[in-house]
């Protein structure tokens, strides 16, 4: 493989300052099983005079999250007031989730998440992977034949609990099949992770791309790129069907009007 770029840093440095509180770890409850990451996403829908309007989703790989009982691991960054307990339990787990057609890709609306938040006395305070970072089809298009660096934001399993958080740094291809492949280490429990690049733009600038999700696989991972869950989700916005914990009614579905550039503290 190529060296990295000069860049590398820098892009290292973005990632973790524009989209660090965006994922969240989770596995099966009670057992050692199914460890992986998901990420939050805001899929823009539409732009007005007052803002834009926006849906907000979890986003993770199919595979693990077809577990009936799990639980996500809280960094006390993502929530506040700081929550005492660094588990939220999910009854249900599987029902909350739509399997894009074939990728391999679940989304859950976010709208029982906030809720719960409510209910318990705390809001979230994370970071998400934006419509503007999410890559578009002409990025997927201009990523070209060679293997290009890409950095994986996921929380790698240890075996002690602890569920910290780490930048994978690899390199993604074309695949024969049109897809992309995921070359390099994929630690345990980063298996529904986002993965970046750094597009270069010129000199000594680029821009943040959020690819796509890591799937699982046994010689190789694929990515499922952002341009095709992008289009699914447009063809068919998924419905909110649980929330934590298992209490109250299904969330509705949620739109949330926000100036783009507004971030929280």
């Amino acid at each position: 493989m190529p060296d990295l770029p000069d860049h590398s840093s820098a892009t290292i440095d973005a990632i973790v300052d524009h989209v660090g509180r965006s994922t969240l770890p989770f596995q099966r409850a009670h057992r050692e099983e199914q460890h992986a990451t998901a990420f939050w996403f805001n899929e823009l829908v539409e732009t007005t005079s007052e803002g834009e309007v926006i849906r907000q989703y979890l986003v993770t790989a199919s595979e693990p999250a077809r577990v009936e009982l799990a639980e996500f691991t809280l960094r006390p960054a993502l929530c506040a007031p700081m929550m005492s307990a660094q588990k939220l339990m999910m009854l249900d787990f599987a029902d909350g989730w739509t399997h894009l057609d074939d990728l391999g890709v679940a989304v859950m609306p976010s709208a029982g998440l906030h809720a719960h938040g409510a209910r318990k006395g705390w809001h979230w305070t994370t970071d998400e992977v934006t419509d503007g970072i999410a890559a578009t089809e002409q990025d997927i298009a201009d990523l070209g034949e060679s293997p290009v660096p890409a950095y994986l934001l996921g929380h790698v399993n240890d075996g002690d609990g602890s569920r910290e958080q780490a930048v994978v740094i690899g390199w993604i291809t074309h695949s024969g099949d049109g897809g992309i492949r995921w070359t390099g280490d994929l630690p345990q429990g980063c298996v529904g992770a986002p993965v970046f690049i750094g597009a270069p733009l010129g000199e000594d600038s680029f821009k943040l791309v959020c690819v796509g999700v890591a799937l699982p696989g046994d010689d190789h991972h694929t990515i499922a790129s952002f341009d095709r869950i992008r289009a699914a989700l447009k063809a068919s916005p998924p419905k909110n069907t649980s929330a934590p914990d298992g209490a109250g009614t299904g969330p509705r579905t949620v739109e949330q009007k926000r100036r783009w550039w507004r971030r929280r503290g």
